[in-house]
């Protein structure tokens, strides 16, 4: 990570009005605590208003650092029922990461923005919500699609058959209670669909090239060209 993009997310670790740590935030960074406060140093001497000392946490004056455009009412609705949604259906750390948005939104929010915010009531519930092995298997797969990383599976079709595939990561689609992971197979040399709960098996693997002919742009083309709504599941 960039200095200047460890910095930056720095700030928006302290935004909130909330004590932490430089521990949690060189875990956070993967990061010494050394270099978090050197950077914390440097925060302070170029202006942002970040209180508190080592061995003891720090926090941010609250105000700082306030949004050129606010939410309209719409997107408050919008921005917190889908926050909801992920923390019952996403993976464990965007469901982290969707408690962490709501925090910072809050922060910034005007006080009749937030009142807002805390009326929403539109929820998410499930009496089968995603196992904790399979939050976790979202959370990688995520990661893979941003890193071009190839994955080595293994999967069992809808039939009970088995077979050992590697893919190319490209995107994954929520549909209700199912999440489904479109990727390119290695071993079909074409787009596939596959249901995330139903892999047994998974590792990375060696990072891919970007092809265009094997991108989601590229699947995208052939499903309206095809005139197919999704492409094929297994």
């Amino acid at each position: 990570m960039r200095r200047a993009d460890r910095l930056f997310q720095i700030v928006q670790y302290l935004r909130g009005g909330r004590l932490v740590t430089a521990a949690q935030l060189a875990e956070k960074l993967e990061v010494s605590e050394r270099t978090i406060y050197r950077d914390i140093a440097d925060l302070v001497g170029s202006g942002v208003p970040v209180e508190g000392e080592a061995g003891v946490g720090y926090v941010m004056r609250a105000g700082y650092d306030l949004p050129p455009l606010m939410f309209t009412q719409d997107e408050i609705v919008a921005l917190v029922a889908g926050a909801r949604l992920l923390r019952a259906w996403g993976g464990i750390a965007m469901a982290a990461a969707a408690e962490e948005a709501l925090v910072k939104i809050n922060a910034v929010l005007p006080d009749d923005a937030r009142s807002r915010a805390d009326k929403v009531q539109i929820h998410a519930l499930s009496v089968a919500p995603p196992s904790d092995e399979v939050r976790e298997r979202l959370d990688r797969i995520e990661a893979a699609i941003e890193a071009r990383v190839l994955l080595e599976t293994r999967y069992t079709k809808e039939d009970g058959a088995e077979s050992t595939r590697c893919l190319r990561p490209l995107g994954l689609f929520f549909w209700g209670r199912v999440w489904t992971l479109v990727a390119w197979c290695e071993l079909r040399q074409d787009f596939r669909n596959f249901r995330v709960d139903r892999f047994t098996d998974m590792s990375e693997g060696e990072r891919f090239r970007e092809e265009r002919s094997k991108s989601l742009l590229a699947f995208y083309e052939m499903q309206r060209r095809c005139g197919i709504p999704q492409p094929r599941t297994i």
